[in-house]
Formats: C-alpha cells, sequence, structure tokens
C-alpha cells in the first residue's frame, strides 16, 4: 500500500489526466432530527435551505440523506453521490443517529481512498464537532462561548500549504484576517491543547485558523485532513448569503459574501473530482431534494426555509 499523503497526488493526477471533470455533482447533506417546538408541526427531520443554497450557488445539487437507514443504503448511495455535507446543529457526538449515519460516511470515505475514489467530507460547526469525534473516538468539546459572534481568523503556518486555501485570493485572506466576516454560533469547541494531546486528531488534520471566544478561550475554527478530502470549519459561510434575521450576528459585507463563495466553490470543485452516478436517471431525479417544497421558517427560527422529512 503506498503511504497516505501519496493518495492526494494519485487522486489529482486520475482526475486531471483520466477522468475529467464532473460538470454535474450532487453532493449529499445529512438531516437531523428536528429539536425545536416550533418544528414538530412540519416533520420529523430537516435540513436549513442555506446549506442547500450554499452547495447550489457553486453549481451543485443536492441529495438528502436520511437518518435511520439500514447501511445497505447508505453503501448505495456513497456510491451514487459525490460527496457529504455535515450541516450544523445540535446532537450527541458519538451516540446518535446522526453520528451514526457520519460515522457510515466517514468510513466509507476512507475505506475508498485506498481504490483511488476522491470521496470529500464537509463539516460545518456541529459536523466539525462530529467529525473530530470520528477521528478521535472521543468527544473532546470545552465550553466556549461563540454563540452569535462574528470573527476574523487567526491563521496558522499551515494556511500557506493547504487544499483550503490554497487558491485564496491575497485580498480574500487579508480580508479574514481583519474583518469580522466568520459568523459562530457555538456553545462549545475544541482547543488547541485537547487536539494536540490526542494523537489520533493531531496525525490526522492540521489546523488552519483559531480564534478566542469572548472570555479569551482559544479554540480551533479551521482544519483539514492531511491525507483525505475532509474540511472542517466550527463557523458558518453558509449564513453570510443565504440568512437574514436582524438581531443574530449574520456578516453581509462584500468580503463575507467573498469568503461563503469562495468556500462553496471550493468544496464544489472537491467534488467535481469524484465520478460516481447514480445507475438511472430516474432514481437520480427521485432522489434530488427538489421532491421536497422548502417552508418558510423566517418567523420562527434563524433560518430563512427549512426542508422537513418523515
Amino acid at each position: 500500500m503506498p503511504p497516505k499523503h501519496l493518495y492526494l497526488l494519485s487522486f489529482t493526477l486520475l482526475y486531471k489526466v483520466v477522468l475529467g471533470e464532473n460538470d454535474r455533482p450532487i453532493i449529499g447533506i445529512i438531516t437531523q432530527e428536528v429539536s425545536d417546538e416550533a418544528f414538530f408541526q412540519y416533520g420529523k427531520t430537516y435540513i436549513a435551505d442555506s446549506y442547500v443554497k450554499f452547495l447550489e450557488s457553486s453549481g451543485s445539487r443536492v441529495v438528502p440523506i436520511r437518518l435511520n437507514q439500514n447501511e445497505d443504503k447508505y453503501v448505495h448511495l456513497f456510491h451514487s453521490i459525490n460527496g457529504v455535507l455535515l450541516p450544523g446543529g445540535a446532537v450527541d457526538l458519538l451516540n446518535s443517529s446522526f453520528s451514526r449515519t457520519a460515522g457510515i460516511f466517514y468510513r466509507l470515505a476512507i475505506e475508498a481512498a485506498s481504490s483511488g475514489i476522491y470521496f470529500p467530507i464537509w463539516g460545518t460547526c456541529m459536523g466539525f464537532q462530529i467529525l473530530t469525534a470520528l477521528t478521535s473516538g472521543k468527544d473532546l468539546l470545552c465550553e466556549t462561548s461563540a454563540n452569535n459572534l462574528s470573527l476574523p481568523l487567526i491563521f496558522t503556518d499551515d494556511v500557506s500549504s493547504s487544499r483550503m486555501f490554497n487558491h485564496a485570493p491575497l485580498e480574500l485572506l487579508h480580508a479574514a484576517t481583519r474583518e469580522k466576516i466568520t459568523a459562530n454560533f457555538h456553545h462549545f469547541g475544541i482547543t488547541p491543547k485537547s487536539f494536540h494531546a490526542n494523537q489520533k486528531l493531531s496525525t490526522f488534520y492540521r489546523i488552519l485558523s483559531t480564534n478566542h471566544d469572548r472570555d479569551g478561550v482559544e479554540f480551533i475554527s479551521t482544519i483539514e485532513a492531511r491525507d483525505f478530502p475532509i474540511y472542517a470549519v466550527q463557523w458558518h459561510p453558509e449564513v453570510n448569503r443565504f440568512q437574514w434575521r436582524s438581531d443574530l450576528d449574520y456578516p453581509h459585507s462584500v468580503n463575507a459574501i467573498w469568503i461563503s463563495q469562495y468556500f462553496s466553490n471550493f468544496f464544489v470543485s472537491e467534488a467535481r473530482k469524484n465520478v460516481n452516478r447514480f445507475s438511472n436517471p430516474n432514481e437520480e431525479e427521485s432522489a434530488l431534494i427538489y421532491n421536497h417544497p422548502p417552508t418558510y421558517t423566517a418567523n420562527i427560527s434563524g433560518y430563512e426555509q427549512v426542508y422537513f422529512f418523515d
């Protein structure tokens, strides 16, 4: 077996030379259980429309990944789509339907890498936390007072060689370090100390940025896997363009919009390197989120619209 660090290189060469670009990428978003009483009347699981628009805005279509399916269905879906997004929310990182589902796709992505299959995963906020738990096997979160708080990023030295920021214009990088354009909505995070103390985490991921909460506690805000196309942010790039509640700290400046678009472009470009597809057009069409109308929820939540299921 070749060293892990050669996987990404071989993926890129195969993508460029043999496979070409997938110009019809489809990315799955894992649903999560409804916990807000205001949502109970609409369904048992949901996806906020901001995540859907985040991906659609860069040329991807979306498939909802339902909870509590048997593993065979997830395996089949894995081989039909081109990436997975783990959204924000609040669940048990180790023992929940969401963590089980995310864990299956995480495992399949790692296993597929040894066969030269490039399958990207993106985690936002809770998705970030789930990915760290899947890698370490532990819940390493500590309290961080960073709810409803926009911040600039504090980059590490690894940014210059990272895939996530490899094509970022210098002007955007400067804006990210000087302007409050990353929206945080979390009560828990992972400190650099906890990260480095866990060998599984520190050897699998590298830290690209950190931040400090209201009490000065440092937490990790951006990571990428060293040898796999797995990426995660503790902040919310999707809210900059697609959520508008005036009492919440959603940044809408020109540069806030730019960084949101940059990251959706980045992840969808990663998904274009995967050539999985559904077995036939009818199966593909029936799986797409277009089959589910969104519900207006701006009057009862921070989301403008939400897709409900079950």
